[in-house]
């Protein structure tokens, strides 16, 4: 969803970065340094610098930079923000501010709706009943789904055939 926001800022015109945290860590907190001036930053995996007293330091002082400049942070994390044990309480507190969603995995019945729609908007129709031989056969997670249709999808147009369970088996090689 980060990275969705940061691709829909760029139609718009407005600038945004994504972050995931987890493989910034290494590199410092210096990373964020100029960043309060994009009108977007993602901050994805939180939890990776709960407890880092300069993560925890910079992001604080990050924070209040970007507010100050009227841009907009958002950031994601594996649980709510009080349960991430960040230490600095200032910037935990800053952190309870905005809103808080908890994001939950679809079901196979929202994959299948996920999958047609998709399918739908790169122009060709999927049927349910194609769409749960999908997720009873791939992995269940949607990147793998979507990439699996933007497969069958490509393939569907160089045969000039129709997205249906043989031709799944066909090209998956199941």
């Amino acid at each position: 969803m980060l990275q969705g926001a940061c691709h829909a800022s760029d139609p718009a015109g407005r600038t945004a970065v994504y972050l995931p945290l987890d493989e910034l860590t290494d590199l410092g907190p210096g990373v964020l340094d100029g960043m309060e001036h994009l009108d977007l930053v993602c901050l994805d995996n939180l939890q990776a610098i709960a407890g880092n007293r300069e993560w925890e330091e910079a992001l604080f002082h990050f924070f209040n930079r970007i507010r100050s400049e009227n841009n907009f942070l958002v950031v994601a994390a594996d649980r709510p923000p009080r349960q991430l044990g960040i230490q600095l309480p200032d910037l935990a507190s800053r952190f309870t501010w905005g809103m808080v969603f908890q994001v939950q995995g679809l079901d196979d019945d929202g994959k299948v709706i996920a999958l047609q729609v998709r399918a739908q908007s790169r122009g060709f129709e999927l049927s349910e009943e194609v769409a749960r031989f999908l997720i009873h056969r791939a992995s269940r997670s949607m990147q793998d789904l979507f990439d699996l249709l933007d497969q069958l999808d490509n393939a569907s147009l160089s045969a000039q055939r129709k997205v249906t369970i043989p031709f799944v088996k066909q090209v998956l090689g199941w």
